[in-house]
């Protein structure tokens, strides 16, 4: 959403300010949440001009006049919009639909990485995807994905060159650089990744980081070339190292990695500056949403750690936005600033009762008062699973040894996997799953390039009793990843996704068991918010209930590709040993 141009405001802020002028909105009877002084401040009014905050006194009755609409808070807190320093927002559902559930939480602000819907659709997919929220009663400030390709190599996705990045930079509410999560590139000096950095540091653009793993020179290396923000930390000692080092920390609690209480209590224990702290989701997936909540959620929690509520609000806002160099217009309440607020009546649980955004009144308890603009979504978009149908024998290994060691790709958590190996029979040159030995045919298919690659391997101690799961979004190769116990089911469950042009699927016995349509680019799906929630959470129950020895299945398929972390991944070029940067033989 568009918001005014302080400079051209101040003429009629003054005037409002100076009583001159009426303001448009008053707010009464208000416990204010001063993020600057520290401090709740009661019985004020705070007197709004259009989209920003003309005065905020005991007393501001000389700012009314005949047309001035008056609300009265009863007392309640009012803070700050809260933000979400570090989200992917093209994940599981439309951003209106995320927008909307966000602001009953009392989410005002998205900084946003859509990494994702650019793997999949490049330049063109991004300014699709800016497109969507244009118009609507929230900010969306976006950065350009600083993580493509994963590896130089290994990788096959599509990314922005030179120019379209460039011309991306210039485009409104566009702010800096995604998170630069190869570290190694950095700290390894490649050429094009240097050279990227500098370029952005001229322009005074924010670049953010991921640092997960680094340490001593490493860290110190990958903060000296301009990057100053991580989200990483999952304990104190990661933590602290980096803030000493002057890195912004952005404590991440999402549907991936909870890290909160991690770190909070003992920020509290050690009495640790918290100016240059801030709270990131990283992503949530839309049960979490509904049921946990967001960055209200992280406010609570802090609380409940013992953090004085004062403190957490200011780092779910104010130093979010001192962070981004947005400070001049957001993240606090005082005149000159834009008029996004909370409305809250227990400091503790912080529950909204009001939102306000640009001084408009868009959520009371618990309804958001106002129509969002439909979108169309463009039919190339809706037409990105590009790969051929596949027959019952597609994912047959064809290989006449009679007894063979494979190499495996076990599952040590959802997202973190190691090398194994283990004999399995060859029946008609064939080797199959083995359900009896927890273990199943892993295949990854170009979904993007229309190359018809795909290749084949073996996962272990995934567990559930079901046929195949499937999905077509995987990080960040986008790969569509099917995973079966028999090859007929995964069959079907590859040609069923292609069918839905998109999604998540669970299979057994040549019957569909739940299914997660994800129409838009194959990640997101446009059907409305409460579809996804119950057909998300229809499918992980179905994969839980069956057996699966993890509490998120869903996680499986999005990070078998995923070449940042450890230690083999699989991609449709190959099994791929992540430490080494080289493709594995399945075969010992």
């Amino acid at each position: 959403m568009n918001y005014s141009s302080l400079h051209s405001m101040i003429a009629k802020l003054n005037q409002v300010s100076m009583g001159d002028a009426p303001c448009d909105l008053l707010l009464k009877n208000c416990s204010l949440i001063n993020v600057y002084s520290n401090e709740i401040i009661k019985d004020i009014q705070i007197s709004i001009l259009g989209d920003r905050i003309a005065h905020v006194g005991i007393d501001a009755h000389h700012t009314i006049g005949p047309n001035t609409l008056i609300i009265d808070l009863d007392g309640m807190y009012i803070s700050p919009g809260f933000a979400d320093s570090h989200i992917h927002i093209d994940q599981f559902v439309l951003p209106t639909e995320l927008i909307k559930n966000s602001l009953l939480h009392g989410v005002t602000a998205f900084f946003s990485d859509p990494i994702d819907i650019v793997s999949v659709c490049g330049y063109k997919g991004f300014t699709n995807f800016l497109d969507l929220a244009n118009d609507v009663p929230f900010r969306i400030f976006t950065s350009i994905p600083g993580g493509l390709p994963v590896d130089d190599e290994l990788s096959k996705c599509k990314n922005l060159n030179e120019q379209q990045e460039k011309t991306a930079l210039n485009l409104p509410h566009v702010i800096g650089l995604g998170e630069v999560f190869s570290w190694t590139k950095v700290t390894t000096r490649n050429h094009a990744i240097m050279e990227k950095l500098s370029r952005l540091l001229k322009n005074n653009y924010v670049i953010n980081g991921h640092t997960a793993g680094a340490t001593n020179k490493k860290l110190n290396a990958y903060i000296s070339s301009g990057i100053l923000s991580c989200h990483e930390p999952i304990d104190f000692d990661e933590f602290i190292e980096r803030l000493r080092l002057g890195m912004w920390l952005m404590i991440r609690e999402g549907s991936i990695r909870r890290d909160l209480n991690n770190i909070i209590p003992y920020v509290i224990t050690n009495k640790i500056y918290d100016n240059k702290l801030m709270f990131c989701s990283d992503g949530l997936n839309p049960d979490d949403i509904k049921n946990i909540g967001h960055i209200d959620h992280c406010i609570r929690e802090s609380i409940k750690c013992g953090l004085n509520p004062i403190n957490a609000i200011c780092i779910a806002s104010r130093n979010c936005f001192d962070y981004y160099n947005l400070n001049k217009d957001f993240g606090g309440i005082a005149p000159g600033k834009v008029a996004d607020m909370v409305v809250f009546d227990d400091i503790k649980k912080i529950k909204p009762v009001k939102v306000f955004v640009g001084g408009r009144l868009i959520m009371s308890q618990g309804n958001i008062l106002i129509n969002f603009p439909h979108r169309n979504i463009p039919t190339w978009i809706t037409k990105t699973i590009k790969t051929r149908k596949f027959s019952r024998d597609s994912f047959k290994t064809n290989i006449k040894l009679k007894s063979t060691t494979v190499m495996t790709i076990y599952l040590k958590t959802e997202i973190i996997t190691k090398k194994n190996y283990v004999d399995l029979p060859n029946i008609s040159e064939n080797i199959p799953p083995s359900f009896d030995k927890d273990i199943w045919k892993v295949v990854a298919i170009d979904r993007t390039f229309n190359s018809n690659k795909y290749s084949v391997g073996f996962l272990q101690n995934f567990g559930p009793d079901i046929g195949a799961f499937a999905s077509t979004w995987s990080f960040h190769e986008n790969n569509m990843v099917v995973i079966g116990s028999n090859e007929n089911d995964m069959v079907i469950a590859a040609n069923n996704l292609i069918k839905m042009a998109g999604g998540m699927i669970v299979i057994k016995n040549g019957k569909i068991l739940a299914s997660l349509p994800l129409q838009y680019a194959g990640i997101l799906s446009t059907d409305p918010f409460e579809n996804v929630v119950n057909n998300f959470n229809q499918i992980n129950s179905i994969i839980i209930d069956s057996g699966c020895k993890f509490k998120k299945p869903y996680l499986i398929p999005l990070f078998l590709t995923f070449l940042a972390l450890p230690e083999v991944r699989i991609t449709c070029n190959g099994v791929i040993n992540v430490k080494s940067k080289s493709y594995e033989q399945i075969l010992k």
